[in-house]
């Protein structure tokens, strides 16, 4: 049996159960993203998702193995621009960011503040430092890649394999403008 776990808002209201392990954790730092958690952490109440250096930290989950079980009618999406090919996801109850998905994707790239401190899975890279002016001060902790890599695809391509590239649907409450 896979280990599960449940995560979720600050206020608590909004609660996701994921199973296993996730496919990737990573830390983005894509203009995107970086622009996208800026404007949400404006709402009112809302959090600061970045890191001290400006990175998203995700885990990358299939969604077939992440269950919505509490506070679907708080889920509301945020898009940068409308027609947007990628979607925030916040819970409205406490303006938390919950995750993000891609246009199409198989997966959801999770936001790791939805974890517990001591539960939190640790980033294995950084992706799209070559949107950064200067990404000589990021950490070398971990590689601080420039763009995705064919090892990044494989293990989203590996994972949509093992799903038997089904995509399955997630719904919102409506949308949000920040």
């Amino acid at each position: 049996m896979s280990q599960s776990m449940t995560i979720g808002c600050a206020c608590g209201h909004t609660r996701l159960k994921v199973q296993g392990a996730p496919i990737l954790v990573s830390e983005c730092l894509c203009d995107s993203c970086r622009a996208a958690a800026a404007r949400l952490a404006r709402l009112p109440g809302g959090s600061d998702i970045l890191t001290a250096y400006g990175a998203t930290p995700s885990a990358e989950y299939r969604k077939d193995r992440i269950e919505i079980v509490a506070g679907a009618d708080s889920l509301s999406e945020f898009r940068l621009k409308p027609g947007a090919g990628s979607r925030r996801i916040v819970a409205t109850c406490c303006n938390t960011p919950v995750f993000l998905e891609m246009k199409g994707a198989h997966w959801l790239s999770l936001y790791l503040h939805l974890w517990p401190e001591e539960a939190r899975p640790k980033p294995e890279l950084r992706t799209m430092t070559g949107d950064l002016p200067d990404a000589s001060a990021l950490p070398a902790d971990i590689p601080n890649l420039k763009t995705h890599t064919m090892s990044f695809y494989a293990k989203l391509l590996g994972a949509w394999i093992a799903m038997g590239f089904r995509n399955p649907t997630i719904t919102t409450a409506g949308t949000i403008d920040a």
